[in-house]
């Protein structure tokens, strides 16, 4: 697999409708200097709720360049809609399916990827630990993984570290 780096952060229902939110987003990239192509933005199904705010904050992030995923997907109460509607990028597996590769979990996984690769949504795994989950995502085309197989939540010396061993 390619390896891909980007900063993902998780946006709650509350700091999404924030009237500021995007003009956070923009002030924080200034800041820092992280080019817009290395933020994505997770928001859970929930935040979709308001469907006309949902949809004009997206097309701004992506006037910006910022990527936005719709995380644990499958696990609320999903809604294909909102994949239409709303100017998404990325369709994150939750990792419920990946953690127990069961037949029925596969299959869900399988429908999952083909479903977001036929959208033409890149497709994050979540919760890979293992090298088996690693080759079947692998199989079925998986754009992009993330899990404790490749590394556990660190602080940021040790990010910074583990980025220069790269």
């Amino acid at each position: 697999m390619v390896l891909a780096l980007r900063i993902s952060v998780n946006v709650s229902m509350r700091q999404f409708s924030q009237p500021t939110f995007v003009e956070d987003v923009k002030r924080i990239l200034a800041q820092t200097g992280l080019h817009p192509s290395y933020l994505n933005l997770e928001i859970t199904e929930s935040v979709m709720s308001d469907v006309q705010h949902c949809k004009c904050i997206l097309q701004q992030l992506q006037e910006l360049g910022v990527s936005v995923s719709v995380d644990d997907f499958g696990t609320g109460y999903s809604s294909l809609l909102y994949l239409s509607k709303f100017p998404i990028s990325h369709l994150k597996i939750d990792r419920a399916f990946i953690r127990e590769l069961s037949k029925n979990n596969s299959m869900i996984v399988k429908a999952i990827i083909e479903l977001a690769n036929n959208l033409g949504l890149n497709v994050i795994a979540e919760g890979v630990e293992t090298s088996e989950q690693e080759e079947f995502l692998e199989q079925l085309s998986c754009n992009e993984v993330q899990g404790f197989l490749y590394s556990k939540p660190l602080p940021p010396d040790e990010i910074k570290q583990l980025l220069k061993d790269l």
